[in-house]
């Protein structure tokens, strides 16, 4: 077999269709996806990387400092009211969501990967959803079995947990 059998020609190009989102968990029940392009970053954060602060909102962890600058950090399941993860951790999951200026990094239970999804795959989220958690969402996809929530980070940062403390955003 030639290499020119193994390479597409020129004029086609593979391409996903849809636009990509970032898979994880708040927990096994509840798997949520972000759009990537309001994801900065993903990483594994030391918890003595974490600086508490006190009388913050029970959601706020702390702030850390990611190349040079200081970001708040929260625990996404707080935020949405959800049943909270375990931070007695060494190490946390961690999104930092930038779909502005404005940086903010969210604890997860753990990231998955990405996933490709097409508008026409978003759907209205089913009328079981918790109030406190549809402020936070474009929709819901169907997948595997699944519900997958499709989050936008924009609602997160102008959450009212986030804009009634003073020292915050």
């Amino acid at each position: 077999m030639t290499v020119s059998a193994l390479t597409l020609p020129s004029n086609r190009q593979q391409t996903v269709p849809g636009e990509a989102h970032l898979k994880f968990l708040l927990d096994p029940q509840m798997p949520l996806v972000l759009p990537m392009k309001q994801v900065q970053e993903v990483l594994v954060l030391s918890a003595n990387r974490l600086t508490p602060m006190p009388n913050m909102p029970a959601c706020v962890i702390g702030l850390m400092n990611r190349r040079s600058r200081v970001l708040w950090v929260v625990d996404l399941t707080r935020m949405l009211g959800t049943p909270p993860l375990d931070l007695n951790t060494q190490q946390h999951s961690l999104v930092i969501i930038r779909p502005g200026n404005i940086a903010l990094g969210v604890v997860v239970q753990r990231v998955e990967g990405m996933v490709w999804l097409t508008p026409d795959q978003i759907q209205p989220p089913p009328s079981h959803v918790p109030s406190s958690l549809l402020t936070y969402l474009r929709g819901c996809v169907l997948q595997e079995q699944a519900i997958w929530f499709v989050l936008d980070a924009l609602s997160l940062l102008q959450s009212p947990v986030l804009h009634n403390s003073p020292a915050l955003l």
